[in-house]
């Protein structure tokens, strides 16, 4: 009797990727996010494999109205350097919700993403919209709830 057990490499033909539509009202940063990254890597799919690009498209709506646990509304902090002396600059997460909402998402998903060219290259295929109202109905999006 043959063994039935055979080792399943995807071909760039059997890549059929699709977009997916998510809504964040209400939703957990950390575990929408999560949920976010395994589309963008692939691993909802059985054919998920570590070296290729298997993942799907995912635009995220509506980011203005994400939620966070615990005292991280007040506590929260991002920050970056300008590249001069004393160039350190901390934004509390309450003003960049209000400057920039999409970026909060962008940020988490971005370090849950692998640092490596595949991540990057996966991480092409995020669209964060603050609003409800999203420009890519060519890629045929599809509706989820998670």
């Amino acid at each position: 009797m043959q063994n039935q057990n055979k080792t399943f490499i995807p071909k760039k033909s059997d890549l059929k990727p699709s977009w997916f539509v998510l809504d964040a009202t209400g939703k957990t940063l950390g575990r929408l996010t999560s949920e976010i990254t395994k589309i963008l890597r692939g691993k909802h799919k059985p054919i998920f494999t570590t070296y290729m690009d298997c993942g799907d498209g995912v635009i995220v709506i509506n980011a203005e109205k994400i939620e966070v646990t615990g005292a991280k509304e007040a506590q929260k902090i991002y920050r970056y350097y300008t590249g001069s002396i004393n160039g350190l600059r901390e934004i509390p997460y309450r003003v960049m919700k209000q400057r920039k909402p999409a970026y909060i998402i962008e940020h988490a998903i971005k370090g849950m993403m692998p640092k490596t060219r595949l991540g990057r290259q996966q991480l092409k295929k995020l669209r964060v919209f603050a609003g409800a109202e999203h420009d890519l109905s060519a890629q045929q999006p599809i509706q989820v709830n998670i």
